[in-house]
């Protein structure tokens, strides 16, 4: 059922770009390869234990929590919804 401006299935295909975009979000998150000793962005020296905890890692502590957090402002949003559907 379409209502206002938008097309049948409009709501659903919203719904599909917002799992698509998280997923792809997720993804690109995950490890790659050798953990690193040092911070790629801060060269500051990564403990063996996170290392041995979090195969791949490639941040130091800090810089994670900062990453995480710069993260955390992706609410799940979909912004390419219909101007429609936001308006409600």
């Amino acid at each position: 059922m379409a209502s206002g401006w938008a097309n049948d299935g409009a709501v659903q295909e919203q719904i599909d770009s917002t799992i698509e975009d998280a997923v792809q979000r997720a993804r690109s998150q995950l490890a790659k390869g050798e953990s690193l000793s040092h911070c790629e962005e801060c060269d500051a020296k990564i403990p063996e234990a996170r290392r041995a905890a979090v195969p791949g890692v490639r941040l130091c502590v800090v810089c994670q929590a900062a990453h995480d957090k710069e993260q955390a402002a992706h609410s799940g949003y979909n912004r390419r919804g219909s101007k429609d559907s936001q308006l409600r």
